[in-house]
């Protein structure tokens, strides 16, 4: 069933990525219709949009029935396969955790078992579909784009393709300024995580102790663990300001650079309204394809974060069953866990 759910989200969003190619020239047409006043054409051109926009709305509605479907096989998949390793032989008796550690192996199976499965395939989706637009795409800036006559100082200096030179070059300033200044997310997301965790495990315990003596002390120690979640959302935000500043920023100016390339062109003539709109159009598309690393960091720091802490508990499992005696299977290690389970728990 794996096979056939990748199968089908690929092929969804390649027939989406069809679509979106065919729109564009749509556009092209439709303005160019506009900008000669031909109502006959704009009607046909209305006609031909209802038919593009139904069947895109259709693809896209199967395009997440397909990655939410292999998101769902593939999380039951690995909670099922993690919660069987830690019933068995009452494995959760013996992981022991690193003082600071989350003592919430819970959170782990249920929270970050989810991220790690759920962010992944909406990735890869993602990242296919961002590379074949990036090849698709670029087509047009390099054929109806063309090249720029530049005068300078009186000499007249041709740019090649400057449109595909340009949105290259915009492309990987907006990816380093994403990855300087998103260079802490990672380390900041596992933080939270992590503290998120330990303030559901103080809080469980806490009601586990009911009446005893022990109830006031751990009452600081919710204080103290919710205070640390605080103080880890804020370093959040301003990881996640720092990264909107620039995610935002180019969704504004990047349209907006697409037009001013075409303007030269377009003003003496070398390029129809039509085109122009065509070719602005890819630019977005392009550049946003290139940018996928900048529209999806935090995505990927919080996938990151919650795969880590997925394989640490793996790895602390199968410290325990190798700590066990050879055909005891089915018979509890009496032994605490060795250092490197603890410390990878």
């Amino acid at each position: 069933m794996a096979w056939l759910f990748s199968l089908l989200l690929i092929g969804s969003v390649v027939l989406q990525l069809v679509l979106q190619y065919r729109l564009n020239y749509w556009s092209r047409d439709f303005f160019d219709a506009f900008g000669r006043r031909d109502g006959t054409a704009l009607q046909a051109e209305a006609v031909s949009f209802l038919v593009l926009a139904g069947l895109s709305i259709g693809v896209a509605v199967l395009t997440v029935w397909a990655r939410m479907a292999t998101q769902r096989k593939w999380r039951a998949w690995v909670t099922r396969l993690l919660m069987d390793r830690w019933l068995a032989n009452k494995n959760f008796r013996q992981l022991i955790f690193a003082e600071g550690e989350d003592r919430n192996p819970e959170y782990r199976i249920a929270e970050d078992v989810r991220v790690a499965t759920d962010v992944p395939v909406a990735m890869a989706a993602g990242l296919l579909t961002a590379t074949l637009s990036a090849i698709l795409f670029i087509g047009i800036l390099w054929n109806v784009g063309g090249d720029l006559d530049v005068e300078v100082l009186g000499w007249v200096m041709t740019v090649p393709k400057y449109l595909v030179i340009t949105v290259s070059i915009y492309s990987a300033i907006l990816t380093l300024a994403m990855t300087v200044i998103g260079r802490r997310m990672t380390r900041v997301i596992a933080g939270k995580n992590a503290a998120e965790a330990q303030f559901r495990s103080v809080a469980s315990h806490l009601r586990e102790l009911g009446r005893t003596d022990d109830r006031t002390k751990q009452q600081d120690k919710v204080d103290l663990a919710f205070t640390e979640v605080v103080l880890r959302w804020r370093h959040l935000c301003g990881q996640l300001m720092r990264t909107t500043l620039i995610s935002h920023g180019n969704v504004l100016v990047a349209p907006i650079i697409g037009w001013v390339l075409c303007a030269p062109k377009y003003l003496v003539g070398a390029m129809s309204l039509g085109e122009v709109a065509q070719v602005v159009a890819a630019f977005v598309v392009v550049q946003s394809a290139l940018n996928w690393l900048v529209d999806n960091y935090p995505g990927l720091a919080e996938c990151l974060s919650s795969v880590n802490r997925v394989g640490s508990l793996l790895a602390a499992l199968d410290e325990i069953e190798q700590d066990e005696p050879v055909g005891a299977r089915g018979v509890p290690n009496s032994a605490p866990p060795d250092t490197a389970s603890r410390q990878a728990a």
